[in-house]
């Protein structure tokens, strides 16, 4: 994922010159981007493709800003992510960047935004409490 997200940066800024540096704030032009996407039409490769690289880029972010590992989604992740790959935060949590993006296409609301999605994540470590049955993470996510 990290070679798709260097592909797409090397493509987009090469065309508009956009920042993005993998810094949190470029996640703003990555919301931009997806609400450009779903202005569009997005139909077609095109695209797909460009949601792959803005899903890749948001995840590298949190790889190289808040600690995160790629991984591969085992079996049940796959299912309950509907994707292959996400990335585990150092706290265990394991979230969906590419299915992020896609919730941000298909709702285009402010909560879908991927700049929050980051500043929601990083740095917060989860307490070790005795199981109550309660929340499980969010439905970009989910603590394994």
């Amino acid at each position: 994922m990290r070679t798709c997200a260097a592909a797409f940066v090397g493509r987009a800024t090469a065309r508009d010159r956009l920042p993005l540096d993998y810094s949190p704030a470029s996640l703003r032009i990555v919301d931009s981007l997806v609400d450009g996407v779903r202005r569009g039409g997005a139909g077609g490769e095109g695209a797909r493709g460009a949601l792959l690289g803005l899903g890749a880029y948001v995840g590298e972010v949190l790889v190289r800003r808040a600690g995160a590992v790629w991984v591969d989604f085992d079996a049940d992740q796959r299912a309950y992510f509907g994707q292959p790959v996400g990335v585990r935060m150092p706290d265990g949590r394991v979230w969906n960047p590419l299915g992020k993006v896609h919730n941000r296409l298909v709702a285009g609301a402010p909560e879908e935004s991927l700049h929050t999605f980051y500043l929601t994540l990083h740095g917060r470590a989860r307490r070790v409490r005795p199981s109550t049955g309660g929340h499980r993470g969010g439905g970009a996510g989910r603590a394994l």
